[in-house]
């Protein structure tokens, strides 16, 4: 039963996935994403307000650095995301999002210097063929000639900010405890979010955008949350992050049921490179041995 929380929390943000396609036909991208952390701050208001006010005298030491996660993790990941779904389609969204845990080994070596096992590197090259073939459509060398969709640049960007975000929360770790820092977060995000919505055509939600900002807001922002909380309380979070592999596989399923979306054999074969890579890259594979760890103590 303990499986079932993460298993749940992959589910809905690979609904999520399907809810920002979906948002390109009806709402503005600088109005979902507001819309959305907005939402998420006001419910989480009753209950986190009270404690906030407490330890206010404890905030203001860590405000640039919660700034600096509200901007990575709640305004370019999923922002970009709203963007990128104009063009690219949500299976591809899902797939390069696997690439979360490579890129934030990447990150550690480039920017903390973090050494890589050789195992790892060896991830991250199958990944990156993968990456390759999945955006060339099964032709890499069309890369050379026509460049990488819009579209799939942006996720690619947004998977990198949520991986730095990954990096930065755990070395600050900021002391609120989870739905205290998810809610300061939301609501600086929400700030953050403001000069955007000057650029939006309208920031009106139709009809058949109230179900999606309810998702993305209540959802994808607190329901996933609660239930991977619950998983890493249950199974350990090294345990728990394993059941991230599954998000490209429950996206390119929902997709194609819910959005008509063909999953080509570019899909299958550049998304099991991805895949294959990031357990690599994990050390969830062995080849010839024990079970090694992708980062090598210094």
């Amino acid at each position: 039963m303990a499986m079932l929380f993460p298993l749940l929390a992959v589910l809905i943000w690979a609904a999520n996935t399907i809810v920002s396609k979906a948002a390109a036909q009806v709402l503005d991208p600088a109005a979902i994403s507001i819309y959305r952390w907005l939402l998420a701050a006001l419910v989480l208001t009753p209950f986190c307000l009270p404690v906030l006010r407490r330890r206010m005298g404890e905030l203001k030491p860590w405000l640039g650095k919660l700034l600096v996660l509200a901007m990575l993790g709640m305004v370019m990941f999923q922002c970009l995301a709203y963007y990128a779904a104009h063009s690219t389609s949500a299976t591809n969204m899902g797939v390069i999002t696997a690439l979360v845990p490579l890129l934030g080994l990447l990150l550690n070596a480039a920017v903390f210097r973090q050494k890589v096992a050789a195992l790892a590197w060896l991830g991250v090259a199958v990944s990156l063929s993968g990456v390759v073939y999945l955006l060339g459509k099964g032709d890499p060398a069309s890369l050379l000639a026509n460049g990488v969709n819009t579209g799939d640049a942006l996720i690619l960007a947004g998977a990198a900010s949520y991986a730095l975000y990954g990096i930065l929360l755990r070395r600050w770790a900021p002391p609120f405890g989870a739905w205290l820092n998810l809610y300061l977060q939301a609501s600086l995000a929400v700030l953050l979010l403001l000069p955007l919505t000057l650029t939006a055509q309208s920031m009106a939600i139709p009809a058949k955008g109230i179900g999606l900002v309810l998702f993305a807001g209540i959802g994808s922002s607190l329901v996933a949350a609660y239930f991977w909380m619950r998983g890493i309380q249950k199974l350990g979070s090294e345990r728990t992050a394993i059941f991230m592999n599954l998000l490209p596989l429950f996206t390119a399923l929902l997709a194609s049921a819910l959005l008509g979306e063909t999953i080509h054999h570019y899909h299958w074969l550049g998304g099991g490179l991805i895949l294959l890579g990031v357990a690599l890259g994990q050390g969830l594979l062995r080849l010839g041995g024990a079970k090694r760890p992708a980062f090598v103590n210094k």
